[in-house]
């Protein structure tokens, strides 16, 4: 990197995360005067365009690329509509040990003079838990899912091509045309009511957009105004050229590589200061959407290959610059992070199917491997089409150790979005955003709505739908598992706890949709999202070409050990000739471990009765080791998953799929378990993602892959695989061969997402011990990466403790 990136980079590493109440107070006083004199869609998109007109703009000394969500770098801001911080959440913040963020005492004062007492009662968030039902809030409490909706707004949002062919003005004539025809169609086809609802969404997008274009032009004047007074004539010269592009972008399209740049920037700021957009906006597939401006302006010279580097990296820089806003409740128990996972998509496909690699896919590797920031994530889009010589360029970067980038099955990919009902040119323009997602960029609204604990399930299964750690009956009554006569009765009983927690999931799940729709519409992102401008609608409210939800299982390493183990040792372990249970203590059953003796030892966290444990452990079927024995009771978990949740139909005119990911919420589900019959004790994590239970895999990195490819990925959205290797397993060359050849194994077989720490034991408990050694240190903890020393205790562990592969 050159000086100037160099103290780019220098200052966003040492930006202070800084909670501002700007948006919060500029929102409020637009509500105040505004509530119920316009239509709700307009009343957001004139709330939007409020805050574009005073929200305080910055440019930085050095910068290219311009523009903050915040006031300033690494100051975030706050959405009270969504979810209002109470004082003692502020508190909080300021003072937690782990990824606080500083609360000026001004600010507190703001919120406690202004902000709580207006919208108390008023948030999203407070008006979802007063509808939500008490069983709802019951199975919510328990920690039996969790709920992403309930203070945030709709992530996993990327953007498409349009972004660059298409300026905000000419969406505006789209708009216009759209209006002129509803007025035309209206005639004996659709009732008044419905032309009013989508004139007024029409007419919110179009105020959207002007909304944006304003902001693109204060930034050129405050731009114009600092080259005035400049007297670096170097620096003035970038000045004037910042005030150029923010007058021609995003009103036109760009037409040029730094214009480019400048207009997702806009785009970006813009969906993310409409609404929360925690996952934040990501621009897909970078590389391919830059590609034109970058071969044309190279053949004219216009543009150097060293020019094109910096401005990536001063792009880089902006997103490293936006902490994720900060949560409450459940889900800042479960997401510690300041990571905001926009996530950029190399390679891949193009629309007709050959490969989408270009030279700007390896210059993007060398930006990520020279810049070793946090954000923004990266990720690669292996096809059968994508030469060797990239996925050996990005293992080399993978060799780094810092998590990233995670490497994806792009023919993979494309088959779950077809399956979901894509058109396979959308499937392709499309790819993977957040930690492991699969959409089709730019045209679908696909909605993560949170966590379900499968082994939690089990857990309330074993104990006849009762909570054992409260005692509170959160299922139906499945039978004593004492009383059942053989493995299938079990599994019926689970079966029957899942789909009843599943549709009070999906319940609440409908209710927030429709609270989405007609109190929190989107006007911006309906804007740049292919069909809400035709249809009229919202994208909260199925605007988009596709609308789909997931909910994302979690645990199924965990469950499907302690099915194979209560399988195995409370019903058929006598009927395969003793085997590894037959030293147990058959008892009146004859079984070679009673269930009395396998509940009393859950119940009391295995205490005195390590001799069960230890079987357990050490002598039952486990998931990631190629047993069939084990991965056929995965197959059998996931299927009944997937009957439960695929296709049914959502509020949004779309449809129900499943992901197999955590973020980090393997932590707090593992945190309201108990103990489970694999051996696991109580309170402890649950296994991550789709990877086997930690340190449960022993018999390498293939017979992991073997087992994790037993799963059919096409039937999810999204499945995560973690895998950690020790530096001296790639040190040479030949063992990045032996992972690229891994990658290419795993995806033959069907995997959908594979990532890798790099990283000693050594190395991460001496971090541990001396986090100021270590501060650098990035990990992959889920989907994402983090720095090691600001992750939980609990965390730093659970990552620890995976298992360490090698290659061959």
């Amino acid at each position: 990197m050159n000086d100037r990136v160099q103290r780019l980079r220098d200052a966003t590493l040492a930006a202070r995360p800084t909670i501002s109440a700007e948006r919060a107070e500029l929102l409020t006083n637009f509500y105040r005067v505004s509530l119920g004199r316009f239509p709700t869609p307009l009343l957001r998109a004139m709330a939007f365009r409020h805050i574009c007109e005073y929200k305080t703009i910055y440019i930085g000394d050095d910068e290219l690329i311009v523009g903050e969500r915040g006031p300033r770098p690494a100051a975030v801001p706050t959405y009270p509509e969504l979810t209002c911080h109470s004082v003692s959440d502020l508190e909080i913040l300021n003072s937690r040990e782990k990824t606080s963020y500083d609360v000026a005492p001004g600010t507190i004062e703001t919120y406690e003079r202004d902000i709580i007492p207006y919208w108390r009662g008023r948030s999203l968030r407070d008006r979802l838990f007063e509808l939500l039902p008490a069983e709802w809030h019951a199975t919510y409490g328990a920690g039996i899912f969790t709920e992403f909706m309930e203070q945030r707004a709709p992530g996993h949002t990327v953007a498409d091509g349009k972004l660059y062919t298409t300026g905000t003005l000419d969406m505006k004539r789209h708009i216009a045309g759209r209006l002129d025809r509803l007025d035309a169609e209206a005639v004996g086809t659709r009732a008044e009511e419905e032309t009013e609802r989508m004139r007024a969404q029409l007419a919110a997008m179009d105020v959207a957009a002007d909304a944006v274009i304003l902001f693109a032009q204060r930034h050129a004047e405050l731009a114009g105004k600092m080259a005035e007074s400049e007297r670096d004539p170097n620096r003035r010269l970038e000045l004037e050229t910042i005030s150029e592009i923010c007058r021609r972008v995003p009103a036109y399209a760009p037409a040029t590589f730094h214009e480019a740049l400048q207009t997702y920037w806009f785009a970006h700021l813009a969906v993310v200061t409409e609404l929360n957009g925690w996952d934040a906006f990501s621009p897909g597939h970078l590389d391919q959407h830059l590609w034109p401006f970058y071969e044309r302006e190279i053949a004219a010279g216009t543009l150097t290959r060293d020019r094109a580097k910096e401005l990536l990296e001063c792009f880089f820089v902006k997103f490293n610059n936006h902490p994720a806003p900060p949560k409450v409740g459940v889900t800042a128990a479960e997401s510690g992070t300041y990571t905001d996972f926009a996530n950029i998509n190399l390679a891949g496909l193009l629309r007709d199917g050959t490969d989408g690699s270009n030279e700007l896919s390896f210059l993007l590797l060398e930006v990520i491997e020279e810049m070793h920031i946090l954000q923004p994530s990266q990720n690669v889009q292996i096809s059968s089409e994508t030469p060797n010589r990239f996925l050996q360029e990005a293992v080399r970067v993978i060799r780094k150790g810092y998590g990233y980038p995670s490497v994806f099955n792009a023919d993979r990919v494309v088959d779950e979005l077809v399956r979901q009902g894509k058109s396979i040119e959308d499937a392709r323009e499309g790819g993977t955003s957040g930690c492991v997602e699969a959409g089709a960029f730019g045209k679908e609204a696909y909605i993560l709505t949170g966590y379900f604990n499968l082994p939690k399930v089990l857990e309330i299964a074993l104990n006849d739908g009762v909570d054992p750690r409260t005692g509170t009956r959160l299922g139906p009554a499945t039978g004593d598992p004492r009383s059942f006569e053989n493995f299938d009765a079990l599994f019926a009983a689970f079966e029957t706890q899942m789909r009843h927690f599943l549709e009070i999931k999906l319940l609440g799940n409908d209710i927030i949709e429709g609270y989405y729709a007609e109190h929190m519409p989107a006007p911006y992102l309906s804007l740049i999202t292919d069909d809400c401008i035709e249809n009229g609608l919202d994208y909260n409210e199925g605007g988009a070409r596709y609308n789909t939800s997931y909910i994302q299982g979690v645990g199924i390493g965990t469950i499907t050990d302690s099915l194979a183990a209560l399988r195995r040792h409370a019903f058929d372990g006598a009927a395969r000739g003793g085997g590894a249970g037959a030293a147990s203590d058959p008892g009146a059953t004859g079984r070679p471990c009673p269930m009395d003796r396998f509940l009393a030892a859950l119940a009391s966290d295995y205490e005195g009765d390590a001799e069960l444990r230890e079987l357990v452990v050490n002598r039952s079927p486990k998931w990631g080791n190629d047993d069939d024995e084990a991965d056929e009771l995965m197959r059998r978990v996931f299927d009944a998953y997937f009957q439960a949740v695929d296709g049914r139909p959502n509020r949004r005119g779309g449809s129900y799929h499943i992901d197999m990911l955590p973020t980090t919420c393997h932590i707090y589900f593992g945190s309201v378990t108990g103990a489970t019959p694999d051996g696991r004790a109580a309170g402890t994590p649950l296994s991550e993602g789709i990877s086997p239970v930690q340190g449960a895999d022993r018999l390498g990195p293939t017979a992991v892959l073997r087992s994790a490819a037993k799963m059919d990925h096409e039937r999810t959205g999204g499945t995560l695989l973690n895998m950690k290797f020790a530096p001296d397993a790639l040190a040479e060359d030949r063992d990045l061969d032996n992972l690229a050849s891994l990658i290419r194994t795993y995806f033959k077989l069907g995997g959908h997402h594979i990532q890798f720490n790099v990283v000693s034991v050594e190395t991460l408990r001496d971090a541990q011990l001396r986090p100021e050694a270590h501060r650098d240190l990035i990990v992959r903890v889920a989907g994402y990466s983090d720095y090691f020393c600001d992750l939980s205790r609990e965390l730093q562990d659970e990552i620890i403790s995976r298992t360490e592969q090698a290659p061959a």
